[in-house]
């Protein structure tokens, strides 16, 4: 049997002036190398080419390339709230109920509670923070079962005591909620869009705000954005002009209009390749003074042309939309295959929209209220005076 070597959190991995474990690493993962790679410490040749690596890791970005040009990656999507809850339901709670001696009680969590759990007091991909959580639950519920003196005496068993946790209990039971919805509002706004992005503790949405005033044609970006969500801006802004055209500006001189685009919650930096479509549909909204549609949310890098490209996470981010109330999403058509292996209560739950590009995109969040209608060309029958002999 060969051996299996596992690294957990190798994105973790840092480097100073006492050396850099991602090159030591880079000899120790090759093939072609490892077969007698030598330890700096013992200088005795080790022969690692039958030797199984695995590897952990929350993110790629930190990662450098030429070790993970090395991996196999495979990627796991985070668990998804039903699945949180039976996880939760059959495995964390029977184990700290045991941990915490109330094995034999009767305690029941229902099921609103642990979802309540999961969304107001866990931001996660995994179920680390939930177990955590729960067992906070459970071990305030084992103190007060000691204050009533359960488990003392014949005449209270510990079997006898009962204890059903329901949604109201949360907030005795452990403390303020830690997360709120995101910034959504309820009702369609000029100049607002929601875009959904990818973290490590799962999706989220990314609201867009622009407005637009007399300027010099200048566009200024601010939220705490990464060169690529920059990048994306001016791209989105550049086919706006391209397209105009098509649409009913309620500018007259692009030149003469500056622009201002905000994602709010500026501590938090954002960056990412999939913001382009809700840029470029803020912005839009912005141009002709009309709303999109309220409830619908977005997905997907913008190109020059107006291609909309196919996009990760899809999983995350289509939880983040159902976890704040939206009803529709676009998501590229690329993505298709990506949508048709998802749970049948991710399906249930969203109207998915698969665009190529953007104006489809666009008829789908404003519909025909911002077209710009064509004039009919009318047809002179006069006859014409030219030629003619007097």
């Amino acid at each position: 049997m060969n051996p299996v070597l596992l690294l957990d959190e190798i994105d973790k991995l840092s480097h100073d002036f006492r050396g850099d474990p991602a090159s030591a690493l880079l000899e120790v993962l090759d093939p072609e190398q490892n077969s007698a790679f030598t330890d700096h410490y013992l200088e005795v040749p080790y022969d690692l080419s039958k030797v199984l690596f695995i590897t952990t890791a929350n993110s790629l970005h930190s990662i450098p390339y030429p070790l993970l040009d090395r991996m196999e990656i495979i990627e796991i999507p985070g668990y998804g709230e039903n699945e949180k809850l039976a996880i939760a339901q059959k495995y964390l709670v029977p184990k700290e109920l045991a941990e915490n001696g109330l094995s034999r009680a009767k305690i029941v969590f229902k099921d609103e509670a642990v979802l309540e759990i999961i969304r107001r007091w866990t931001m996660e991909s995994g179920v680390r923070s939930l177990q955590r959580e729960i067992a906070r639950c459970v071990r305030r519920i084992a103190r007060h079962a000691v204050n009533k003196d359960y488990g003392k005496s014949a005449d209270k068993p510990i079997e006898s005591f009962k204890k059903t946790v329901r949604e109201i209990d949360l907030e005795k039971l452990v403390g303020r909620r830690k997360y709120k919805n995101d910034l959504v509002f309820k009702e369609a706004r000029v100049g607002v869009s929601y875009g959904l992005a990818w973290t490590e503790r799962g999706g989220t949405m990314l609201p867009v705000e622009s407005r637009r005033f007399a300027g010099n044609g200048g566009c200024t970006i601010t939220g705490n954005l990464g060169e690529v969500m920059v990048e994306s801006a001016r791209i989105a802004l550049s086919f706006l002009r391209s397209v105009q055209e098509r649409y009913t500006f309620a500018v007259k001189d692009m030149g003469k209009t500056s622009f201002h685009i905000h994602v709010p919650e500026g501590a938090i930096p954002k960056d990412g390749p999939s913001a382009g479509i809700t840029l470029a549909a803020s912005l839009l909204s912005t141009l002709c003074d009309v709303p999109p549609r309220p409830a619908i949310a977005m997905t997907g890098e913008l190109t020059l042309t107006g291609r909309i490209l196919p996009i990760g996470g899809l999983k995350e981010k289509l939880l983040a939309a159902i976890r704040n109330n939206m009803e529709e999403v676009l998501v590229p058509e690329d993505n298709r295959e990506d949508w048709l292996e998802l749970d049948g209560d991710i399906k249930k739950a969203l109207n998915i929209h698969f665009v190529e590009n953007a104006v489809d995109a666009f008829e789908i969040l404003f519909g025909t209220s911002i077209a710009k209608k064509k004039k009919a060309a009318v047809k002179n029958t006069a006859p014409s005076k030219r030629g003619v002999k007097r």
